[in-house]
């Protein structure tokens, strides 16, 4: 059997041609934990916990944060945003990295990052990283900055393995969306 990594995959801007992949990248995830949300007086209080079931999110079309990506050529002319993708060995879109850079407090934000499932547990979302991580560098970024559910556990634990800290908590950003009753949590890291 013949292990495919990261390595044997082409990283790339993303092109306009990309953006039909990009929209039917499958983004879900299933997970046996999720982060419990606690509003303290003080801040708040994480407490990973089992779900079982497992949880299975989907994200609807209209939900996805593609639309930055989506711009095409446009959105490749504004010095402040890109678009990284991962091309796998048979040649198709495997995963995408949207970012886009602040000069006013010097922040390089994820907009947002996806990886297909046939595709994941191969480094992809670590290389995108990296390629995000030298864009934040060529901008003059201070440190990079996400948004991830607080459901969304695989994620999260990737993002600490990156070096990602917990830096905030928004808990009415997905009120009347599919997401509702969901948290935000924001991570950042300095950009290195």
């Amino acid at each position: 059997m013949t292990t495919i990594n990261a390595m044997d995959y082409e990283f790339r801007t993303a092109r306009p041609e990309d953006t039909p992949a990009m929209e039917a990248l499958d983004g879900s995830f299933t997970t046996r934990t999720i982060f419990h949300v606690a509003v303290t007086e003080d801040g708040f209080a994480l407490q990973e916990i089992p779900v079982d079931p497992p949880l299975h999110k989907t994200f609807p079309a209209e939900a996805t944060e593609t639309d930055a990506a989506d711009d095409g050529p446009a959105a490749e002319e504004d010095p402040n945003h890109r678009t990284f993708v991962a091309v796998g060995p048979d040649g198709c879109l495997a995963a995408f990295a949207a970012v886009s850079y602040a000069p006013w407090n010097r922040r390089l934000a994820i907009e947002d990052i996806e990886v297909a499932p046939a595709h994941r547990s191969q480094g992809l979302g670590r290389a995108l990283m990296t390629h995000a991580a030298d864009f934040a560098r060529e901008r003059g970024a201070g440190h990079i900055w996400l948004e991830v559910t607080n459901i969304n556990a695989p994620a999260i634990h990737a993002y600490r393995r990156m070096g990602f800290t917990f830096c905030g908590l928004d808990t009415t950003l997905y009120d009347a969306t599919p997401s509702s009753g969901e948290r935000a949590l924001y991570m950042s890291m300095p950009c290195p």
